[in-house]
């Protein structure tokens, strides 16, 4: 199950072009993807209503797509508006479309009921375009459940074991307890390494006197959505008090999609504020993030097949699973609202 009232996100800009229709599995249901002539998106259900067809194998025309099965062709909202050979089309001939926002180079999708799809709800990621800032897009598929994934980023002492060349640091980055606190829709997650190595991703590009401070300060929230202020700074040099003197400084954006049960999308960029003329310090941060983001693949899809072998194992909790378990506690809540939500009230049945 998944929460559905919600703002998912669907796709990278740049991966629905102009012409192109693009397919996509959200939330277990087949989801195609087009520009209007204007440039707007369209996402529609990649499921013709005749013979379930997808119609991302179909064919653009105009601002209408049709399906090249047996022909069908539905509009922007979903309307079958052409049947060859029928002059009459069933008013149920119609596909659903789902509501689709397009902000700081991310396509937003909600799954669920269009009449509570607020656009105000999505989360700011302007760093993803800000000219203050530069990244490279990323964006990886999981062959398991977005959860352990959930789990993998909000526990951040994994680290130095999972990640020594990347973005791990030395081992004492895991001795510290990080600040767990309920914000809506999830937790934030304050942590402060003081006078500690500097990380081998931070020294590869920017030289450091010594020793350094470095923080990850997150919000994780519904529905696997990662919004970070971390960095790296000279250690003893006020950067916990604010002030970030000779930091090197990013702004995470990461975001889980569930495919399926088993397969998960996983979105993210790395902006960062420093060395701005410099291409190369964004494509090393960028490979440093990719390179430690496969690493976190392999072990969690390790993890994944290793629980899939006995399903009635249950995992013992640590004291460093505060956040897991917080933020699974408000999924569950909103999945059990959102099931509440559907059953007919006792005066109806």
């Amino acid at each position: 199950m998944f929460v559905k009232n919600t703002w998912y996100v669907a796709a990278w800009s740049h991966e629905v072009g102009p012409d192109a229709l693009f397919s996509r599995v959200v939330t277990g249901s087949p989801v195609v993807m087009y520009r209007k002539e204007d440039g707007t998106i369209v996402a529609l259900e990649d499921r013709c209503c005749h013979r379930g067809a997808p119609l991302s194998v179909g064919r653009r025309e105009g601002d209408c797509v049709r399906c090249m099965y047996h022909g069908l062709k539905f509009d922007s909202a979903g309307a079958c508006v052409e049947a060859p050979a029928q002059q009459r089309i069933p008013e149920r001939a119609k596909i659903k479309r789902y509501p689709v926002v397009e902000r700081h180079r991310w396509i937003w999708i909600w799954m669920g009921d269009p009449a509570l799809a607020n656009p105000d709800a999505i989360p700011d990621t302007h760093w993803l375009d800000d000219p203050a800032w530069r990244c490279l897009p990323g964006y990886i598929h999981y062959h398991v459940n977005y959860l352990l994934i959930c789990d993998n980023l909000l526990d951040f002492s994994h680290l130095p074991f999972v990640h020594p060349t990347s973005l791990g640091g030395s081992e004492d980055y895991a001795k510290v307890q990080p600040k767990v606190e309920r914000i809506e829709n999830g937790v934030r997650i304050t942590r402060w390494v003081l006078n500690t190595d500097v990380p081998p991703f931070a020294a590869a590009v920017k030289d450091w006197p010594g020793k350094v401070d470095r923080w990850n300060i997150y919000d994780f929230t519904l529905p696997g959505i990662l919004l970070m202020d971390s960095g790296v700074a000279p250690a003893a040099n006020g950067a916990r008090e604010g002030t970030r003197v000779d930091a090197a400084e990013f702004r995470g954006c990461q975001a889980l999609t569930p495919e399926t049960e088993t397969s998960t999308h996983y979105f993210f960029a790395h902006p960062h504020n420093f060395a701005l003329d410099r291409p190369e310090v964004t494509r090393s941060v960028h490979q440093s993030v990719v390179a430690a983001f496969d690493e976190d693949r392999d072990i969690i899809t390790a993890q994944q097949r290793n629980l899939s072998l006995d399903p009635d194992f249950e995992m013992m909790p640590f004291g460093i699973d505060s956040a897991l378990s917080q933020f699974r506690w408000v999924v569950n809540q909103r999945l059990e609202e959102e099931n509440q939500a559907r059953q007919p009230s006792a005066k109806e049945s």
